[in-house]
């Protein structure tokens, strides 16, 4: 009896790790993507640019870059060339977008451009 219970409790445990990674939220009436976590090995110039991704009624509102190493002058021109790339788009709409990088900063752009991929697959998948 006691395996049972514990195959059964290891289950539940994997079946909901997916949406209990804490990677998305609700606030607000926006449901948040944090890329913090889903995409960790996406490295701009000087490492990770995690960014939050808010959504409501299955649009992307806005996007956030949060708290990277990336150079300040470059990542001041990326964040004014794409931040607002996926305003307004579905889900389905921003996930087919193609969105070029910012001449002068690619690793940035690229580091950014696919952190709202991989935020946009995780919600589709979790949501």
């Amino acid at each position: 009896m006691k395996k049972y219970v514990l195959l059964l409790l290891a289950a539940v445990v994997l079946m909901s790790a997916g949406k209990q990674d804490g990677a998305i939220t609700k606030e607000n009436g926006f449901t948040i993507v944090n890329t913090t976590t889903i995409a960790k090995d996406v490295e701009g110039y000087n490492g990770p640019v995690p960014l939050k991704i808010y959504i409501k009624k299955n649009k992307i509102e806005k996007i956030e870059v949060l708290k990277n190493q990336e150079t300040p002058k470059y990542l001041v021109k990326v964040k004014n060339a794409l931040e607002k790339a996926w305003d307004g788009l579905t889900v389905k709409e921003a996930q087919t977008k193609k969105v070029d990088a910012v001449t002068g900063a690619t690793f940035t752009s690229e580091a950014i451009i696919k952190n709202v991929q991989k935020g946009l697959a995780h919600y589709q998948n979790n949501k």
